[in-house]
Formats: structure tokens, sequence, C-alpha cells
């Protein structure tokens, strides 16, 4: 806003040197203000002059309307939603009231913080004083006594003497204050302005900003210099205008010359609105029309009978004659100029144009019409009216189309063709010329077809434009990729996760890479590397005391590879010996996370050598398996099957494991006979679940 009045004062000053019109800048600024008040588009007035500088006064007065009123909308969105995220800014208009509702929750934030209203940001002249005004107000709020003005007390401008000094108190101040100076060195402003934070300057207080105004319902606030005022919202209507008191006044449109009354017409002033009324008073025999003119009346017409029996009535100017009966001459003759014989009228030299653009042919007592080729006389409206061919003759003038035209006609042909040279037949329109298809195009016979290429398809809207196949939304889009899919213009394609995997040669998959085989593990001399979904991990296992390892350590462990410890007892080690577990095996196994986890998978089978049919007189054996630790949420169980006539136990995943997860199931199976338990072997399998389904 004060940019806008620095840009004013600068035009003016550039223009001052033009012939000074009759209108006064302050009308060119009123009006500007109203229309401004309407909403209405500032850069297109209805110029009051051709006066260059009323244009501009007029066109930024109407500026400086419309930003207070978005400044005020931001304002009071800022100060009843306390956020202005409501408000988009993605018009001019709207930018400035977002604006100045983040410039007062900037005031309002350093109020709450208890931080100076005059901060030295430097977000902008407006945007400061939006934020000083918001700032300020907020202090006034919270305050339980009487609120403290916001700068020294404030004097009119009567209340200066001629020299320039306040009448009570003298310049002490080495005058250096803008307005007033106070003494002690202290200076104060005109009332409706505020000290700078300079000590010495003083700025206008927008009531309007901060809402201290006493505007009533109805009206609106506009800023002033030292002041405000309010004007009505709602136009006073056609007729009526808008004084400085908000009330409106009939305009006299006789006075200010806006009537339409013609030159014989005098303007009549009414309430909202003015009549036109004739200046020339119309003698007898005369009747006045709407633009005051006066017009004959024609008495033998619009009277009955006006003259005696066997007289006949002639209209005059203002008045009529009657005159005796004389020769009564038929149509398409007059009486001659001695009254005694009836002569012919020739209409085709007559005033009148008969048979107007065609021949005419006069004839006793009447006359006849040669019409022009395409044409028709019509014997009874002595007219020569137009012949539609079309209608005459359908079907054999145009292939396509008849359109009848005055005299003639001419053919047309529906969409997809266009005429021939002949000007009757259609030939077929090659709409693919003017590339009316987004990728390909196929002309037919009165028509074309678009067609797109692969991994596009046509639109359903427009038929002519080849929209992308999303193919990974398709209802087969999750199957398409083992894990992402990526829509491309025309095409898609497959990622697999960053480490662990890679790209298969079809494309889609997603290849676990084995790091065991490709050396690109870190795994130490005493450890050995086992491949996992999408990793490896470096295992190393050292048997129990009184257990000795069979096989030897290698450097790549497979997932049917078994680590054993067998039982070696040290001699008299009657501990050891007494210890019913033989043996401690160690396998391995990599799962992923199951997405349809609809059945129990079978993952471990640990097979004995023990028959499942044996003679019981021979001692039969039995064999019982348990997990005994590691069964991560009861997700594992173990069932003893018969395979072979052996005893097989089988590790089955019975619940479904969200990965990554890493256990050890510590199985039991345990050898019974006849006589009791004979003994167990300890299996612990490692379990690595994957978090990937792949």
């Amino acid at each position: 806003m004060a940019l806008c009045a620095v840009l004013l004062c600068a035009l003016l000053t550039a223009l001052s040197g033009q012939e000074t019109p009759l209108l006064s800048l302050e009308d060119c600024c009123k009006d500007g203000q109203k229309h401004g008040s309407d909403h209405e588009d500032c850069a297109s007035l209805p110029l009051m002059s051709e006066w260059t500088t009323c244009r501009i006064v007029q066109e930024q007065c109407c500026v400086t309307v419309l930003e207070d009123n978005m400044c005020t909308t931001g304002i009071n969105v800022a100060k009843d939603q306390g956020g202005c995220d409501s408000l988009l800014a993605n018009t001019c208009e709207t930018k400035t009231t977002k604006m100045c509702c983040d410039c007062c929750l900037v005031g309002k934030a350093a109020q709450e913080q208890g931080l100076p209203c005059d901060h030295n940001l430097s977000m902008g002249y407006q945007c400061g004083l939006v934020s000083r005004a918001c700032c300020v107000h907020g202090d006034s709020d919270n305050q339980t006594q009487p609120a403290v003005t916001l700068q020294p007390p404030l004097l009119n401008k009567d209340d200066i003497n001629d020299n320039g000094d306040t009448l009570a108190l003298s310049d002490s101040c080495s005058g250096k204050c803008a307005h007033i100076c106070e003494g002690n060195n202290t200076c104060a402003c005109f009332k409706g302005h505020k000290l700078k934070p300079d000590g010495k300057s003083c700025e206008d207080i927008n009531e309007c900003l901060l809402g201290v105004s006493n505007c009533r319902a109805g009206e609106r606030c506009i800023n002033t210099e030292g002041s405000f005022r309010c004007q009505r919202e709602v136009s006073c209507g056609t007729g009526y205008e808008l004084t400085d008191t908000n009330n409106c006044k009939d305009i006299n449109e006789c006075e200010a010359g806006i009537h339409n009354c013609g030159p014989e017409l005098e303007c009549q002033n009414t309430q909202g609105s003015f009549r036109c009324i004739p200046k020339v008073k119309c003698g007898p025999g005369f009747i006045q029309d709407a633009l005051g003119s006066c017009i004959d009346i024609n008495e033998c017409v619009s009277q009955t009978s006006p003259c005696l029996r066997g007289q006949v009535c002639v209209n005059t100017a203002g008045s009529y004659t009657c005159l005796a009966n004389s020769l009564n001459c038929g149509r398409g003759y007059h009486l001659s100029d001695d009254g005694t014989r009836c002569i012919d009228i020739d209409e085709c030299k007559g005033p009148e144009k008969v048979c107007e653009g065609h021949v005419c042919n006069n004839q006793q007592g009447s006359y006849r019409c040669n019409c022009e080729t395409g044409y028709t006389y019509n014997s009874v409206t002595r007219l020569c009216e137009d012949i539609n061919e079309c209608r005459h003759y359908p079907g054999r003038l145009c292939a396509h189309k008849c359109e009848n035209i005055l005299g003639s006609y001419k053919c047309g042909c529906t969409t997809g063709f266009k005429l021939a040279g002949d000007g009757r037949n259609c030939d077929d329109l090659n709409e693919c010329e003017s590339n009316p298809c987004s990728q390909e195009c196929a002309n037919v016979y009165g028509s074309y077809q678009c067609y797109c290429r692969r991994g596009y398809q046509l639109s359903d809207i427009d038929g002519m434009t080849c929209e992308d196949i999303d193919e990974c939304a398709l209802p087969t889009g999750g199957h398409i990729c083992s894990y992402r899919c990526h829509n491309t213009p025309g095409s898609f394609h497959c990622s697999c996760p960053v480490s662990g995997y890679t790209l298969a040669v079809n494309g889609r998959s997603c290849q676990d890479i084995d790091e065991c085989v490709a050396g690109t593990h870190t795994c130490g001399e005493n450890q050995s590397c086992f491949n996992v979904q999408g990793g490896f991990r470096c295992l190393s296992f050292e048997c129990p005391s009184n257990y000795r390892r069979v096989g030897e350590t290698t450097a790549r462990l497979e997932r049917s590879d078994t680590i054993r410890c067998m039982k070696s007892c040290q001699p008299n080690d009657i501990a050891c010996v007494l210890d019913p577990t033989h043996s401690v095996s160690h396998t391995f196994i990599s799962l992923p996370t199951f997405r349809d986890f609809t059945q129990p998978e079978e993952i471990v089978f640990l097979r004995t050598t023990v028959p499942a049919y044996g003679s019981y007189h021979l001692g039969s054996y039995d064999v019982k398996f348990d997990i005994l630790e590691g069964n991560v949420e009861n997700a594992f169980d173990i069932i003893k099957r018969v395979e072979n006539g052996m005893y097989v136990g089988v590790v089955r995943q019975v619940k479904p494991l969200i990965g990554p997860v890493t256990t050890v199931l510590k199985l039991s199976m345990r050898n019974l006979t006849t006589q009791g338990d004979s003994g167990q072997n300890v299996i612990n399998v490692h379990v690595f679940v994957s978090e990937f389904w792949f």
C-alpha cells in the first residue's frame, strides 16, 4: 500500500506540467475507490475524463481499496483461526490475503513470546506494518488495566502555532521531531499517527487493520491518512449515489447531463430516475410522438365519416377537407388532374420499389415482375419468391446434403467427406493428413481410426489420444515383478532390493546373490559362510565339552550341510557316560516371508534308522521328537511320519513370520526301547527368515 502511494506521487510529479482539467484528482480517486469497493476490475474502469493523470489516480485508488480489503481478510483469518492453511496463494489477489495473514501471525507470535513489536526483520514495509499492528493489538487484548497508547500523547494539527511549536510545550528537541516536540528531547505525533522506532518520524495508524474503527454493520472501514472512514458495502442502486455521510442521495441526471433526452425533449428529474417531456406543444390536428415531434392526425381514417354523404374526405396538414364525390378509380388507376378520367398508374416508376432485384413490366391497372432464374412469380402477392430447389428435386441435385439459398442452392457433404470439383458429389476426406491422432491414424471411407502403439491404449473420452497403460496398476500388476514395478511411458521395468539381489534375465524376477560363491562376503578364516536370501551369515561352531567334531570345517555351508558333534568321554568320567545326549548337530535353512500363507510348510526332515514296524519280542524301538527351544511365536511344530518303513521327524512352519527373523530351533530326537529311554540326539536348526517373499 505504501509502495502504491510512492508510485502515485511520482506519477503526479511527472505529469504536473499537463493542463489542469475541470475534474479534481480527489474526484478521480473517489471514483476509483467506489469501483474498488464494488470489486470491479481496476485495469478496465470507465474513463471519467481524457486526462491521463485522472485515469492513473482512478486506477491506483481502486487497487488500494482492493488490497486493503484482501489484507483485512487475511488479518481476520489470522486472528479468528490462528493459522493460514485455509488460504491458497495461487493467484495475485490471494497472495496479498495470504501475506497479511502470515505477517499477522508473526506479530501475534512476537507478542506471545514477549518480544518487541518493532522488530528489524526485513519482511517488507507492508508486512512490517501488519506484523506490528497485530503484535500491539494482541498486547492490548491481554491487559486487564486500560490499554496504554501506542505512542506519546496525540495532538491535532490545530494545537500547533504558526512557528510549528505546540501551544503547551516549546521545541527543546532541536527541530528533529517530524510532528511535535514534548520537551526533554522527546517527540510525539499528531492524532491518528504513531512514533516510528527512530523516535523522530511518524507513520499513519491503520485503524482498520487494528480493528479499532467504529464502523457499523454493513459498512467497510477504509483507512485514510491520520484517520479512517466507513463506507457502505451494499450499493445504493440505480439512480442514487453514496454521500460522504454514508447516505444514499438521488442523482439529478438532468443537472449532471447524463440523461438521454433528445433535443426536442426537456429533462425532468424524479427520485431515482428522470423523465423526458416535449418542449414544443403540438397544435390542433397533430399528435406528439415519443421523440417530441408533431405528427399529423389523419382525421379521414381516425374519425367515423367526418364528411357528409356524397362527399370525400381529404386529409390536410392539421386538418381535413370534404370534397364533392367524383369519379372513383379502381386499383392501379388514379384520377386525372381535371377529375374526368382514370389514368393507369405506372407502378414500375413509382416511389415504391416493386419487383426489387427483378425486371418490372407495367400493365394496365397493374404490373408484373419478370423474375430472375431461381425465383417464381406469385400473382397474389405480386412478388418474386425464391424456389426451394432442394425441396422440389430431393436427392437429384446433391450427393449428400442440399442447402437452399436465395435464387439457387449449394451442395454440402457429411462429416468425413469434401465437395468434389463438380460441386455436387463428395469425395472421401483423408483426415489423417491433419494428424488428428496422437500416435497412429488409419483413414477409412468417410472417417478415420486412431491406433496406439504397444504399451498405450486409446482414450475413452476423445478416441484420439493415446494414454499410457500403467501395467503396474493392472489387476495382474502385483505379479508382473517379483519386488517393485515401475511404470514408464509405453512400458514398465522391475527392480529388486538394493542389496542381496539382482534382476534376473527375464527382467521381472529377483535372483538372490550367493555372496559365499561370489566371494563378496566378509567372513573370517575360522568362520563358514552360509548364504541366505538377500544376504549371508558368517557362522562358527565349537563342540561342547566331552564332544568331538565329526568331519572337517568348510569355508562355505550349503543348506544340506550338517555339523555334528559326537560324545567323547574321558576315561573314568562317569558324568559324561551317564549324559543321555549322544550327539549335538547343527543344520541351516533360509526361508522367505510367506505372503500367502494358507497351509503348513515342511522345512526340515529328521530321518532315522528306526523301523516303524518292529516285533515286540525283538525289543522294538520308538522315536519321540520335541522342540525344546527357539519356537518364535509358536510358528513351528514337529510331527512324526513313516516313510519307507522308517520314522521321520518333519519340522513344519504353521504360522506366518514377517522377516527379518533369526532363530535357532533346538530339536530333541529320543530313542525309546522296551526297557525305557536309551538317550537322545540334539539337532539345532538355524532358521533365517528373509524380509522378502522371493
